[in-house]
């Protein structure tokens, strides 16, 4: 018997509440951040990869299992497969007609998703951030805002390890007046400004809360505002990557690049 996981925690309340729209979010979002592993009729040729296809009255389907030990157990032999994540599964799935197994007869999350809810999945996460300038008077305590936002917001920045070393969430007074939140990164590393811009909205898009409640902004350390933003935030903390792996990447490993099926 393998460990619970996020997607079978997910997986269990969208049962529990089956006309709860909030709980059938966070499913998806569990989804599109989970990794999966995806079984194969044979290995994969770099980029290329063919996955098992299984017919059903519902349609066709891949597998893919969270764990590679419920993969094993559902194939009962040793079997190719390749990992990746839900967000690159759902991209390389969408227009193709076929859904997805998920976790097979070896979780409680055991279910199929068809193929117009992956592709729903893939549309809504090509939904990006705008950007917006805007002149801010003042930070202040975070207020207000729902505790499904913020549980949503701590998951997602788990996600994205090492792109910053912190963030910090305040309530924001603008020079005109008007009022509002914003999460502050601290120290992001090159080019990861658009994948946390993206995640923050993703995590308003997965919690049921309209884009414009949330502005995202980048500081460096040094930056004056950073210590106002520490005196006052509510500090989230990224984790931190371990030594860099220098094997070649894996197929679906690049969200930018999904694999090609064959």
């Amino acid at each position: 018997m393998t460990d619970s996981t996020a997607l079978d925690a997910a997986h269990a309340a969208m049962e529990a509440s089956p006309q709860d729209d909030a709980a059938r979010l966070r499913f998806f979002e569990r989804l599109a951040d989970s990794e999966l592993f995806l079984m194969l009729t044979e290995e994969a040729q770099g980029d290329n990869i063919s996955p098992e296809l299984f017919e059903v009255a519902d349609g066709r389907f891949v597998l893919a299992f969270d764990l590679e030990e419920r993969l094993a157990r559902f194939a009962g032999r040793p079997v190719p497969y390749v990992a990746l994540s839900g967000r690159v599964l759902a991209s390389m799935l969408s227009g193709q007609g076929i859904g997805l197994g998920l976790n097979l007869d070896a979780a409680p999350s055991s279910t199929l998703i068809p193929a117009e809810a992956l592709g729903w999945l893939s549309e809504t996460l090509q939904h990006g951030p705008e950007e917006v300038q805007q002149e801010l008077a003042g930070f202040e305590p975070p207020s207000g805002l729902p505790e499904t936002l913020l549980t949503a917001l701590d998951a997602k920045l788990a996600t994205a390890a090492g792109l910053a070393a912190a963030a910090f969430l305040v309530g924001t007074t603008s020079k005109d007046g008007g009022r509002g939140h914003l999460l502050g990164f601290v120290s992001t590393v090159e080019d990861a400004q658009p994948a946390l811009a993206r995640a923050v909205s993703e995590a308003l898009t997965f919690s049921g809360i309209e884009a414009g409640a949330l502005d995202v902004g980048f500081f460096a350390s040094e930056d004056p505002a950073t210590a106002a933003l520490a005196k006052v935030g509510l500090r989230f903390d990224l984790p931190q990557p371990q030594a860099p792996d220098t094997e070649r990447a894996a197929p679906g490993s690049n969200p930018e690049r999904p694999p090609i099926l064959r």
